[in-house]
């Protein structure tokens, strides 16, 4: 169960049951928001987080990862109490030679308040480049259009790198995310299945560069979206084709670091059929299953992942190695 247990990171709405799973070793990690905030004052999350890290020491455990959305601009899941910075698309036209300045501190401010609850990953920044207005788009809860720093891969680059030291000056891990991408895909994940038809040859010459550069010049984790890339792997999402996980970031990109899903807890993960992308996901070497929005499906997700191991359909391998990145990403917490 334990070992299982290492891969998850799950929401929650009550205090008392996710205390179970932490003390357990059900999970990894654990996922705050904006309902975990009780009033005006981040005071009682704090406390309620410190009682877990106990919990873990006490059973000997390692440090749980304590997980937020606290990008800037619309998606600030703390914010308030915290800080509301502005979207770091408000930097990209800011003088090259004052952006970078400006990010890092939109990073440190971001990593010192989280820092100070006990918060350790950061799921920031967007690193998907700006789609065009053109598009026609059905985009109804991810909105990256708004989120999205720049459609100019060397404009993210220099503000998201900025961005992330700020937030590792301070103790919080950032999360890169949505690869392989949504800035051209028409349909919103939260809902519907997406594909993604460009070629990968295209990819990896314009939106990809941002995830190459900003992996290699940081602790970066990444986090892999439910887009469907069209050219590699037609048959299911990027979170758990072994095609794209272990071909092309493992082996093609030679990136050793810890990925992770984005939200199970999606129309384009549950139009389909959940324990085979968990099943999926675990063999192709994803790090960390995120359940993050209904922290209840977590005991179905769960069951699954527990049904492939006793039935002898995950890979022993690729849990041993996920297992080993794991260790060494977070064994400074």
């Amino acid at each position: 169960m334990r070992t299982l247990g290492r891969h998850f990171i799950v929401g929650y709405s009550s205090f008392p049951e996710v205390a179970v799973l932490a003390e357990k070793g059900f999970v990894a990690g654990i996922y705050v928001t904006k309902h975990n905030i009780v009033g005006s004052s981040v005071d009682r999350l704090k406390e309620e987080i410190s009682a877990l890290q106990e919990k873990r020491r006490i059973a000997g455990l390692p440090p749980l990862i304590i997980a937020a959305d606290q990008e800037g601009g619309i998606v600030s899941h703390l914010a308030p109490p915290l800080t509301r910075l502005p979207a770091l698309s408000t930097l990209a036209s800011v003088k090259p030679d004052l952006r970078a300045e400006k990010a890092e501190a939109f990073g440190r401010t971001h990593g010192q308040e989280l820092a100070a609850i006990g918060i350790n990953l950061n799921l920031a920044p967007v690193l998907d480049l700006r789609p065009e207005l053109k598009r026609n788009r059905f985009d109804f809860n991810t909105l990256i259009g708004q989120r999205a720093i720049s459609d100019d891969p060397a404009v993210v680059i220099d503000i998201a790198r900025a961005y992330v030291s700020g937030l590792e000056s301070s103790g919080v891990g950032a999360a890169v995310k949505h690869f392989p991408g949504l800035g051209r895909v028409r349909a919103d994940t939260h809902h519907f299945s997406a594909d993604l038809d460009t070629s990968l040859d295209e990819l990896e010459a314009s939106d990809w560069i941002p995830f190459r550069k900003v992996l290699a010049g940081s602790k970066a984790q990444l986090m892999i979206g439910h887009v469907t890339l069209t050219s590699v792997d037609p048959d299911r999402p990027a979170s758990h084709s072994k095609r794209i996980v272990d071909g092309i970031i493992r082996k093609r990109w030679n990136y050793q670091g810890v990925v992770m899903t984005d939200d199970l807890v999606m129309g384009a993960i549950y139009q389909r059929n959940v324990c085979t992308a968990v099943t999926e996901a675990l063999n192709a070497g994803v790090d960390l299953l995120l359940v993050a929005f209904d922290g209840a499906q977590f005991y179905r997700i769960y069951t699954c992942a527990m049904a492939a191991l006793a039935e002898e359909r995950l890979d022993a391998t690729m849990l041993s190695e996920s297992e080993m990145r794991l260790k060494g990403a977070f064994a400074a917490d």
